[in-house]
């Protein structure tokens, strides 16, 4: 039998993007916009996307590596103000392995050239998992595929 263990830890990534508060908060809400963006890996390839956006809903995201093993990120949410704010936690498995579970807070406001965003997440890595720097870039990479998809005409989306 594994250890049990827990590790506790936060980051905060901070991103301006090129469109209003309501066009980046829509890239969140809206289920073909978000299957879209909310992947870290381009080999990886979505088996199964679900998205009830608001408060109570919950959210399924589930991709396979080339070599087959299943990333699962299950979602619920708690609090969602448009344009403003989402609150939500989710965890995550890879096979049958429960990595984490973590609780995210996503704010928008108007600022530069379109919209500050900053993500907050704060997490809790299971039973000898933590890879703190893998889940940092794994969520850069979606925001980097976010900022594509605003970059885009926006009857794109």
């Amino acid at each position: 039998m594994n250890p049990r263990s827990t590790i506790h830890t936060q980051f905060v990534i901070e991103r301006e993007f090129p469109a209003s508060p309501a066009r980046t908060f829509r890239a969140w809400s809206n289920p073909e916009a978000k299957r879209r963006w909310f992947v870290c890996h381009d080999d990886m390839a979505n088996t199964g996307y679900e998205l009830d956006f608001r408060p109570g809903g919950n959210e399924l995201n589930r991709v396979v590596t080339p070599a087959g093993t299943v990333h699962l990120f299950q979602a619920r949410f708690f609090d969602v103000v448009p344009e403003q704010r989402i609150v939500y936690a989710y965890d995550m498995h890879v096979d049958e392995r429960h990595l984490s579970i973590s609780l995210a807070t996503v704010e928008f406001e108007a600022g530069g050239a379109g919209t500050r965003m900053r993500f907050t997440e704060q997490v809790v890595f299971l039973d000898g998992y933590q890879d703190r720097e893998e889940r940092i870039r794994g969520t850069e990479l979606g925001l980097d595929r976010l900022a594509l998809l605003l970059h885009e005409p926006a009857a794109a989306h």
